[in-house]
């Protein structure tokens, strides 16, 4: 079995592990409002929202960005100007604006936006965090940021519903590549958290063909999928 298709036999048992999880022991906490607590602080997640607590990825995100807060290679530096890209929840948003100057969340789930405004909210960073709603680079007009942050739907196909697209994407790590420097200061960097069992390769591939330069700075894995944090320059 070739390399290519051992990674397709993987991509399709963890998402089939994935939906087994969700349709057993998660969709109760998907289908209400539930309190769940991230690194100490309390997140609200609403219904079509995805549960960082849940699905890791956020989770992992956040407590990297608290673990790194004091070192001279913080993932935020001290002030920056950052846009979370595909907020969900907020969660981003809420661990970076400790350090973050100023923060710019956008989602293109109008329940992600009310929830992100709602946890910045309920963690007292509402005067630094911005929710905006729309896809991608729409809503952000000429801005620039010193990082950008995207967790992004790293699962190749189609979203049949509000919930998937936070999982599924097609196209998106082009149209990412493509509007990325329009939306960086001239020193700035994006950091983007992958999946060994998404389609990594398709997220990195469009990035290296712009230009720019893909470093892995964090990984860690659990349930045997490797995740990785990589800056984007």
């Amino acid at each position: 079995m070739t390399a290519t298709a051992l990674q397709m036999v993987q991509r399709r048992g963890w998402n089939a592990w994935l939906r087994a999880r969700f349709l057993l022991f998660q969709r109760h906490r998907h289908n209400q409002v539930v309190l769940e607590t991230v690194a100490g602080r309390p997140l609200v997640v609403l219904p079509d929202v995805l549960n960082p607590a849940l699905f890791f990825t956020g989770q992992w995100l956040a407590e990297e960005i608290l673990r790194t807060a004091q070192d001279d290679n913080a993932l935020i530096p001290a002030g920056a100007s950052l846009l979370d890209l595909g907020c969900g929840t907020g969660v981003v948003s809420v661990f970076a604006a400790q350090q973050a100057g100023r923060v710019v969340a956008a989602d293109i789930n109008p329940v992600a936006v009310r929830c992100a405004r709602i946890n910045a909210l309920l963690n007292g960073v509402e005067s630094k965090v911005e929710v905006r709603e729309g896809d991608l680079w729409t809503p952000l007009a000429n801005e620039h940021f010193d990082v950008v942050v995207f967790n992004p739907p790293y699962f190749p196909g189609a979203a049949r519903n509000t919930f998937e697209q936070a999982l599924r994407s097609e196209g998106l790590s082009e149209r990412f590549a493509a509007g990325l420097r329009d939306h960086l200061t001239g020193d700035g960097c994006a950091l983007l958290l992958l999946s060994s069992v998404g389609d990594e390769a398709g997220w990195l591939e469009p990035l290296l063909r712009q230009g720019f330069t893909v470093e892995p700075v964090a990984s860690h894995s659990v349930a045997g999928e490797r995740l990785t944090l990589y800056r984007i320059r």
